[in-house]
């Protein structure tokens, strides 16, 4: 395991977050989205279910983009505005199938501050190990989503499978289409 479970499971709930605003279209179109993706992931904590949480998640999604994209001091810089602008506070705490892990907001903080936070502070392992090149954008051509590469030797590029394999078929296409 490259980072700690909690870590991985955080990135991967970040990345999950970002890539939910689709240019086709919101995955989070509604209120009920949102708590379907809430229970997905399994965030924990109080939930308001009403449109200013959902606009507040909404508002964080370019937030949490930028981290795929900015250098070392950039990123930083933006998980420590994070944190600042939560008042995030640290704590080892243990609830339902989890170990002791890090929680650094209240559970009744604002969704949308839990999520930044809990980003931040997965993103404070992935700069504190050098790791941003982990963190990459899909090399489909018609896809924008943002990935986070967890595997030993580096070599994830898709998001998903779908994308992999409309990828590889379409090259095989153009090969075909070449001979």
């Amino acid at each position: 395991m490259l980072f700690a479970h909690d870590t991985e499971h955080a990135l991967a709930g970040a990345a999950a977050l970002v890539n939910t605003d689709q240019p086709d279209g919101d995955l989070l179109a509604d209120v009920a989205a949102l708590d379907s993706f809430v229970q997905e992931w399994g965030w924990t904590g109080q939930l308001r279910h009403d449109q200013a949480e959902l606009d507040a998640v909404r508002r964080l999604r370019p937030r949490l983009r930028q981290l795929w994209f900015l250098d070392e001091p950039a990123a930083a810089e933006l998980v420590n505005t994070l944190l600042r602008q939560t008042n995030a506070l640290p704590q080892l705490v243990r609830h339902d199938a989890w170990d002791y892990h890090l929680h650094a907001t209240p559970p009744d903080a604002p969704l949308a501050d839990r999520m930044a936070v809990e980003a931040a502070m997965a993103m404070i392992d992935v700069i504190r190990q050098k790791e941003l090149p982990r963190l990459q954008l899909c090399a489909a051509a018609d896809c924008g989503d943002v990935l986070v590469d967890l595997s030993k030797n580096r070599s994830r590029r898709f998001c998903s499978t779908s994308c992999s394999n409309r990828t590889n078929v379409a090259a095989f296409r153009a090969r075909k289409a070449n001979e």
